[in-house]
This record gives structure tokens, sequence and C-alpha cells, in this order.
């Protein structure tokens, strides 16, 4: 198998959120990959600058960040002619590197614009890099740049940053100084042409948390009353987890509940809701083992919860009054 190490550099509306496409709102206008074999040599690259249909102007935060001008882009080539050619130079045996979790999220969106979903089938599987560099070397910087990284790594800066070509090849760089066989274990799917039916669903098995994502639904509340859903069976030993708290509306729009495993203790749950672009909806739910603090942290955002709820509904009742 090969590494397709890739980034994109992106160009938004000009003239702000409101003239912006919500079919695109970031068109690519540059693709950079760089491929390695399995000993993560590099064996070839891709560059390519993509002439826009969008967006023909660029937005001054991005002309400022790449440098890229639009007399650049008036010569590149169409998305659709410049992706193909990219997809047949990956190869049928291959798995993407970026740094971090939004290229192949903006590559889906541009290629759905375009009709092209049928060359990238998904969910995607890929190794996130800048998850990677985490996990293995600064484990308290959760989002740390590629800059950061090049520099920690004393990898030297050659080329300047953001620009597709520049970027992928210090990814490429970054990925080769990894154990494959310790990377192995914590890839990442990307889930945005996610599962449609309850055969499609998502299980992943992490050595420290397990991941579940859901077929679609066609409301919030008909996702969070299924019971494949609400289950919080031990990803360990694969035993129903007692639930100790019920799901419950938390921070940031997630719910969670608290489960406790015979074996294997406590257990955390946290549910996101995602929305398709056709407003269906689909869950991401993660079960992680934790210790006696992180139940008692999960106890009280739950008495937070409810204590907000008491005010909020003694104000309405004052109001009335």
């Amino acid at each position: 198998m090969e590494y397709v190490v890739v980034d994109f550099e992106w160009n938004q509306s000009p003239y702000g959120k409101n003239a912006s496409n919500k079919y695109l709102p970031f068109e690519i206008i540059e693709i950079g990959a760089v491929k390695l074999n399995e000993e993560g040599e590099e064996i070839d690259r891709f560059e390519e600058v993509i002439k826009p249909k969008v967006y023909r102007k660029m937005h001054h935060v991005t002309r400022n960040l790449t440098g890229i001008t639009e007399k650049d882009l008036n010569r590149g080539r169409i998305f659709p002619k410049a992706l193909v050619d990219f997809m047949c130079w990956c190869g049928d045996d291959f798995m993407f590197c970026t740094w971090g979790n939004l290229d192949l999220l903006e590559l889906q969106r541009n290629m759905k614009f375009y009709h092209l979903e049928d060359l990238l089938i998904g969910p995607i599987r890929y190794y996130n890099v800048q998850k990677l560099f985490r996990i293995l070397y600064d484990n308290e910087n959760s989002a740390a740049s590629l800059e950061y990284a090049v520099d920690f790594l004393k990898i030297g800066r050659r080329g300047s940053f953001h620009r597709a070509i520049n970027d992928a090849e210090y990814t490429a760089e970054i990925f080769a100084l990894m154990d494959k066989q310790e990377i192995e274990k914590w890839y990442t799917v990307d889930y945005y042409q996610n599962p449609k039916t309850r055969k499609e669903e998502l299980k992943l098995v992490y050595e420290t948390y397990f991941k579940y994502i859901s077929k679609e639904f066609a409301s919030k509340e008909a996702a969070m009353a299924d019971r494949e859903v609400r289950t919080t069976r031990c990803y360990k030993c694969g035993r129903p987890a007692l639930k100790r708290i019920r799901w419950f509306s938390g921070k940031s729009r997630c719910y969670y509940c608290l489960a406790e495993c015979a074996e294997h203790g406590y257990i955390r749950g946290k549910i996101r809701l995602k929305k398709t672009d056709e407003d269906k909806v689909y869950v991401v739910k993660t079960l992680r083992q934790i210790d006696e603090e992180g139940a008692q942290r999960i106890v009280a955002m739950k008495e937070e919860v409810r204590q907000k709820r008491q005010e909020k509904r003694h104000r309405e009742e004052d109001h009335e009054g």
C-alpha cells in the first residue's frame, strides 16, 4: 500500500458569508500531494492550480496567506479535469494522509458540487497526521500547527507554508518519521459520506475509546429514541454497561451519559448529532473508559444542567406572574 499525503488550498466568497454558495462555501484552488511507499520514501508528487468557477476573485485573507493571485488561478485547470487526473495518479491501493481533518471534507464537498462523488466512495479511512503528532510527540498540544510540528521535529524550513505542495511535503516528512505499527492503531474515518442504512453503520474500536457512526434519521428526536444509539455496551468486553446517569443534553450541544461495566468500571458516553446536506440527521457516539474523577465531572455537569433549567423555569413563572 502507498500513502498519498495531500493538502488543498481553498478560496471563499470575498463579499462575506451572505454571498457564499451554500453548496460550496470553500472552493479548492490548489492541490498538492506527495506519494510515499510503505517505507515512507517519496516516489512521486502531484501539483495543480485550479481555475475557479464560483469564487473568481480572491478573498483577501486567502491571497495574503497563500500568495496566489487571480492571474495564477486563470492559468489553472478546471476542477473536474484536475480531479480526474489526481484520482488516477493516486492509484488503486493507497491511504490518504492529511494535516488535520478539513482537507478530505472540502475535497468531497467540491466533488459533490461537480457530481463526481463516485470517484471517491466514503466513508474514507485515512491518517490525520496532526492527531498522530499529538499522540506520539506532544500530547498537550491538541491543535498544533504544521509550522510548530516542523520546528518541534527539527525538520528544517525550506519552502513557504500555505502552498499546497509545500504543506504536503512537510506533512509527508513528519509522517515518514512515525512508527508505522503504532500509527495503525490510530487511523481516522471521515464520514462526510455518512452511512445511510443500518447495514452501513460504523463501529470503530480503538485502544482507548469506541466510536459509532449511525445511519440517517429524519429528526433529532428519532435519532435519540433509537435503541442502538442509546446503548452503552462496554467496548472492551462487549457486555452491557449499567447506566448510572441517562443521556442528557450537556455542553457544546452534545449529549452525555455515565455507565458502569462490572469488569472495566466507568464509561462516559458522548453523542454529537450531525446534519447532512439534505437535512437528515446522523449520530457520532463515543464511549470512553474514565476514572472516578471523570465520573464525578459527569455528575457535576448533570447537576449544573438541572440547576440552569430550574432557574429558567422560575424566571418564566415570575414573568408570567
